[in-house]
């Protein structure tokens, strides 16, 4: 029998040859599902059944039918693994000097990108992959399940395709973001032509969705836009990082342009909330918020108004941005437990954007192309979880920083 305390590694991305089983995983103290169309979506003694890849049936731990295998969470907690929609981490080189004269006082300003494209560009394909892979063994050790990643270190047209390529045979999702910054020495009319043609083309194959950085140092409104509505006429997806260093459009053309989500927000008025919030009235689907904890304490600036938004009515995701310069850590235990001794979430709120707003960000929240929901545990979804050594979420703020994720599973397969 395997038990919680046993737990076998697995990589990220697995061959599936053996055949599927069943896995009934019960005695769960507390099962978090995320699935509105129970009265409570936090559970007590209760039972999951992983069905290969997906989840088979939720429920009662009394009324389970049996399955191949049986694991006893013995009273611990479990939830959907986390679902990180916002990271950067296909790079090499270090960033530590510009981190310790943060910490000593000089302010953060976009041009600190510009050290890691170089670092990125003189490394090769195998470092590029070596080391993504080592952070994404690191977050799925903390719980992690679903990953997106960003180019946007190469800004060249060979080293974002390179990048892009690298990615997708890691991760789950891709984001082109060659609209990262203006690389050095470059015409800026000049590159923005390239990001919306000749380089958007050559890594359209091997990404779902377009990035731009609107912020001071990095993209205008008026370029932005352009890309934008460039990626959409390529019908791909699209984000935004905005509202990062200080007020300015980034919210009000996520909006404006049905973006997935704008990202990052720590400088919002009155109005961007409610620009988020009304996209989702009515029964449209909106621009989700994607606040971005982790990075606001590494850069110094405000916490994002994350409370203020889920009041208004905007749908919120939690993510790690994890990247080299401004949010070196995929933990998202830390994100959620900042999420809600800093930012003022319930440990219910905190969990579900961190899980299901992730999911719904990155429009994985339903099944499309053959790739099946996350951020839920609901039978048909991609049996994602983790258990922690807890016997509650709450544990995630309670004991900050402490090692809880206990026992992962990633599309049905035990991954720690």
């Amino acid at each position: 029998m395997i038990t919680a305390e046993t737990p076998k590694w697995f990589p990220y991305l697995f061959d599936r040859t053996e055949p599927a089983v069943s896995i009934l995983i019960t005695n769960i103290g507390e099962l978090t599902t995320n699935d509105d169309s129970l009265a409570n979506s936090r559970v007590k003694d209760a039972a999951v059944i992983l069905d290969g890849d997906r989840v088979g049936w939720v429920g009662s731990a009394a009324d389970a039918p049996a399955a191949d295998e049986l694991v006893d969470a013995a009273g611990r907690a479990v939830l959907p693994g986390w679902v990180d929609s916002h990271t950067h981490m296909v790079f090499a080189g270090d960033r530590t000097a510009e981190f310790e004269a943060r910490m000593a006082g000089e302010s953060y300003a976009a041009g600190g990108i510009n050290v890691t494209v170089s670092a990125t560009r003189a490394a090769t394909d195998d470092e590029l992959r070596v080391n993504l892979q080592r952070l994404v063994d690191e977050a799925r050790r903390g719980g992690t399940t679903t990953m997106e990643t960003k180019t946007g270190y190469g800004l060249t047209v060979a080293d974002e395709v390179r990048s892009a390529r690298v990615a997708a045979g890691i991760v789950d999702e891709v984001t082109f973001l060659g609209a990262h910054v203006v690389p050095s020495g470059s015409d800026r009319d000049e590159y923005l032509s390239l990001v919306t043609g000749e380089m958007l083309d050559a890594v359209a194959p091997f990404v779902s969705a377009v990035d731009v950085f609107c912020e001071t140092g990095a993209f205008d409104a008026v370029e932005t836009a352009r890309i934008l509505e460039t990626a959409a006429s390529k019908g791909l997806a699209t984000h935004v990082h905005g509202n990062q260093l200080g007020h300015g459009p980034g919210v009000q053309l996520a909006v404006a342009h049905n973006s997935l989500s704008v990202d990052h927000l720590g400088f919002l008025d009155d109005k961007d909330v409610e620009a988020l919030a009304e996209s989702w009235r009515n029964g449209g689907r909106g621009t989700v918020a994607t606040v971005l904890p982790a990075c606001d304490l590494s850069t110094r600036m405000p916490l994002a108004p994350a409370k203020q938004l889920l009041d208004a009515g905007a749908v919120v995701a939690i993510a790690s941005n994890c990247n080299p310069g401004t949010s070196y850590t995929s933990s998202m235990n830390f994100c959620v437990a900042t999420a809600v001794l800093q930012m003022g979430l319930t440990i219910e709120q905190a969990v579900r954007a961190a899980t299901l707003g992730g999911a719904i960000a990155l429009g994985r929240d339903t099944e499309r192309a053959g790739k099946p929901r996350v951020g839920v545990i609901a039978p048909g979804a991609r049996a994602d979880l983790q258990m922690l050594g807890a016997p509650s979420i709450t544990h995630l703020a309670y004991r900050p920083g402490m090692p809880l994720t206990a026992a992962v599973w990633a599309a049905g397969r035990r991954a720690v």
